[in-house]
């Protein structure tokens, strides 16, 4: 099985030196851990990424990018393709996030369309769906998420080179996350409607993550819960110490 999955969204936060001590407190703390069971990767701003990437070097923890244009290159004035964040190390890139489908009006079409770039790139998109306060409310979350992951995920990748994240968007930066049993529900339609795109069988290989509200105190239970293969978190990341106990097991 593939370990856990701990993916820190670190957003629009953090100057250069900011950025450069957390950095430098994941390193030292990296160090001082002599066991992790769990996959640890940050995504900085992306003009930070070949700062961060060379003070996190050799420490285990992974790099990603916070998004990517479907195209290689070309004249798209302040995007990145994701041919250049795999040319400055990253492994990852988060598409469809609620910030990106919200705000700046992504389809699942262009989500797809970025996934595919990541893939081609032989990068692992992270796949974000999640259902909106109005449509938890209606009782509508699993058919809305179904209907994000048949439009946004590509059904001809391989499943094993494909994530996807649940962030119920209603949870996402609030003082506390969803009910384990909700994250279970949903972590297992989820499965189900990855199973109806990929065969049973193959969709096990593909992690999904929880995000929303997810600390060190929440974390660890979680994890626990069947069908959750990581978490993607925010503000937790921020903190380097935070961010590495989020694997730890429960007492």
């Amino acid at each position: 099985m593939e370990p856990k999955l701990i993916a820190g969204n670190w957003k629009m936060h953090g100057t250069l030196a900011e950025c450069i001590a957390l950095a430098s407190a994941l390193r030292e703390k990296a160090r001082n851990q002599t066991e992790r069971g769990c996959e640890f990767v940050v995504f900085p701003p992306t003009h930070l990424l070949v700062p961060v990437g060379h003070v996190i070097a050799g420490t285990g923890i992974g790099l990603g990018g916070q998004d990517c244009h479907v195209a290689r290159f070309g004249p798209y004035t302040g995007n990145v393709s994701a041919a250049m964040l795999r040319d400055v190390g990253c492994r990852y890139v988060i598409v469809g996030h609620s910030e990106r489908r919200g705000p700046h009006g992504e389809t699942d079409g262009q989500v797809r369309s970025k996934a595919q770039a990541g893939i081609r790139e032989g990068i692992t998109p992270i796949v974000c769906v999640g259902e909106t306060t109005e449509d938890y409310a209606a009782g509508r979350a699993t058919s809305v998420i179904s209907r994000q992951l048949i439009a946004s995920v590509p059904d001809t990748a391989m499943p094993e080179r494909i994530a996807v994240a649940y962030e119920p968007i209603w949870a996402i930066g609030a003082s506390s996350s969803a009910t384990i049993d909700h994250i279970g529900n949903i972590h297992s339609a989820i499965r189900s409607t990855l199973g109806g795109i990929f065969g049973r069988d193959k969709a096990l290989a593909i992690r999904i993550l929880y995000g929303g509200a997810v600390g060190p105190e929440s974390a660890p239970r979680i994890l626990q819960t069947v069908d959750v293969d990581g978490v993607l978190v925010g503000r937790a990341s921020l903190n380097a110490a935070h961010f590495l106990s989020l694997g730890a097991p429960s007492n």
